[in-house]
């Protein structure tokens, strides 16, 4: 069986030859379809995040899968992993064959192409979740969207667009925003007078931020007071500086959103949408890349150079 491994903290995967898994009482043998490259296993892969894998490690804390042997799924049943801490504290998805718990993993109703059925979980339910049940966002309502273009925020904006909102989509540079969906206002960070305007203008409702960074403390001026910030990501910066006194006067809620402690409804929130990435109505972009370029994948998420989510096909 083939995986890639991470044998030391902040080094790149080495994919290599491992024993096949054997699977005991209560557990499920799967066939990994695709697996993802995220941004969570760069995280984890430095060796600082809370949850710490012995090393060396199997990256991969999301997957798409089809059940080989188990006693509480059917074989040939399409599987998504969905556990919490596959890759965080244990191997992740990143080979060929796993055995984990019969609960760790998410039967799908309706069948979806393995590098969707890989992919759509977390930018979905952490998208709906942030907007809806943390942003508490309405019809005719004004939701700013960062990192628009990636997963989350690709996401965020087609949900929001469906719900009703205004969305006003916030990308990195100029040249991005002929990637936005018709019906959406794109505004380029890179635009000094566009962003003085949305400073000026504080009419946003809600900013759902998935980018972070220092720049986070601005951005949240562009909401109006009363509003909300929901915290999604950090691919511009793990640290944010508040000056209190501008803060506590803007009047703006700072939410955190992390489906790792929202687990039963993130899995409900999918159950939900499931029909609709199915159908094709809600849409995620996907780059696919083979086993052998993991290495590559992971350079190339951490630079934020792919288009969509970064997948392993197998």
């Amino acid at each position: 069986m083939r995986a890639a491994r991470i044998h030391n903290w902040d080094q790149p995967p080495v994919v290599e030859d491992l024993p096949a898994p054997t699977r005991h009482s209560g557990e499920t043998l799967v066939r990994v379809d695709a697996a993802t490259v995220s941004h969570l296993d760069i995280t984890v892969s430095t060796g600082r995040f809370e949850l710490v894998p012995p090393l060396p490690y199997v990256p991969g804390c999301e997957g798409a899968a089809t059940v080989l042997e188990s006693d509480a799924h059917a074989p040939g049943t399409q599987v998504i992993f969905r556990d919490g801490v596959i890759g965080l504290d244990r191997d992740g998805t990143w080979r060929e064959q796993a055995v984990v718990p019969d609960d760790a993993l998410m039967p799908l109703d309706t069948p979806l192409d393995p590098t969707v059925a890989a992919t759509f979980f977390v930018p979905t339910t952490t998208a709906y979740v942030a907007l809806f049940d943390v942003g508490v966002l309405e019809r005719g309502q004004t939701v700013l969207v960062s990192g628009a273009t990636g997963a989350v925020g690709s996401m965020a904006v087609q949900l929001a667009q469906i719900a009703g909102a205004e969305v006003v989509a916030l990308v990195s540079r100029t040249d991005r925003l002929a990637g936005l969906p018709e019906g959406v206002r794109g505004v380029a960070l890179d635009d000094a007078a566009a962003t003085s305007a949305l400073a000026a203008a504080k009419s946003a409702d809600l900013l759902l931020d998935t980018i972070g960074g220092h720049a986070l403390s601005e951005r949240i001026g562009w909401v109006k007071p009363g509003g909300k910030v929901a915290c999604v990501g950090y691919t511009a910066g793990t640290e944010l500086t508040i000056y209190l006194p501008n803060w506590f006067f803007s009047d703006v809620t700072i939410a955190p959103v992390n489906l790792l402690n929202k687990e039963p409804r993130a899995q409900e929130v999918a159950r939900l949408l499931l029909p609709e990435i199915a159908g094709g109505k809600l849409r995620v972009a996907v780059e696919e890349f083979s086993l052998d370029d993991a290495p590559s994948a992971l350079q190339r998420v951490s630079h934020g150079s792919v288009t969509g989510r970064a997948v392993i096909r197998f």
